[in-house]
């Protein structure tokens, strides 16, 4: 059995199933090859942020200094006609 370079227990669990896709479909060596190359090109893209976090940053930055929210309380928000709908939601234990 060859020696396998990859911490598999620093993996995520996306990582680590992508990792035993590949060494099922198209063998051990191959598949380490793979994804070692894919694991490298994927950790220099270090914008992994969710493009719909920005745009909802972006919308509400300006409204920082104006909206006050009580703390221990949580929020919805929504979408209603041409404005932001803001409810207060119960959480459930």
């Amino acid at each position: 059995m060859p020696k396998r370079t990859i911490d598999e227990k620093s993996l995520t669990k996306g990582e680590l199933r992508k990792l035993t896709a590949l060494r099922k479909s198209i063998g051990d060596e191959l598949a380490d090859d793979a994804f070692a190359k894919w694991y490298a090109r994927e950790a220099k893209s270090e914008n992994n942020v969710d493009p719909n976090i920005e745009v909802i940053e972006t919308a509400l930055s300006p409204l920082i200094d104006k909206v006050r929210i009580q703390r221990g309380s949580a929020y919805a928000i929504r979408r209603g006609r041409g404005r932001f709908i803001v409810e207060p939601i119960e959480l459930k234990d």
